[in-house]
């Protein structure tokens, strides 16, 4: 599990397709206390650790994996948001993150506002149920504030702080995003559906 608070910005090292896809990916993180088999979120996806040196570490992705995210658009010198998996006790100071990315989406807008950002992403139909005003939803892994839906969109905005400490700096129109849905939100759509065939 995660927050959806990145406390990274890696680098892509290096990419080999043999099989699974083995991405090495540069941190700042101290790697002495990375496990070999720990999960790490790295721009939405929940990714585990194969292999680490002193300044970088590697996890594998699936075709499966490759196909529902954009990581396959990854390359060398890709920019990637990370986050190390919650231990007990850590503060939670996002929201309850999966890293199971629910689907790719597409900016559409860019606005700047004072000194914050509004971004106008695309919804798709499957999960506009799932995303609502004040609720949370997480993007390339950070945990966002939803500020307005419609019927094919919804808005974000992000703070400088935000901007300047993750991959959301270099954003640009047209470009995909991991997407993952308020786990809350599913289960009480979950609930909802079973309450609905009951009645």
């Amino acid at each position: 599990m995660f927050t959806g608070i990145i406390t990274d910005v890696g680098e892509i090292a290096s990419i080999e397709k043999s099989g699974d896809t083995k991405i090495k990916i540069k941190t700042a993180f101290d790697t002495s206390d990375i496990d070999i088999g720990a999960s790490i979120a790295c721009s939405g996806p929940c990714l585990t650790v194969v292999d680490k040196g002193e300044d970088w570490f590697a996890v594998e992705a699936s075709d499966e994996t490759l196909s529902c995210t954009n990581l396959n658009e990854w390359e060398v010198g890709t920019m990637v948001n990370l986050e190390r998996a919650l231990k007990l006790g850590d503060e939670l100071g996002g929201h309850v993150v999966t890293g199971h990315v629910d689907a790719v989406i597409v900016l559409k807008n860019l606005e700047e506002i004072n000194d914050s950002t509004k971004l106008t992403l695309s919804l798709p139909d499957d999960y506009a149920g799932f995303v609502a005003a004040k609720g949370s939803i997480t993007l390339n892994g950070i945990s966002l504030t939803v500020n307005e839906v419609g019927l094919d969109f919804f808005s974000v905005n992000i703070i400088s702080h935000t901007k300047a400490h993750t991959t959301f700096r270099t954003l640009k129109i047209g470009q995909r995003i991991n997407f993952e849905i308020d786990v809350l939100a599913r289960y009480v759509a979950r609930m909802t559906e079973v309450n609905n065939k009951n009645d």
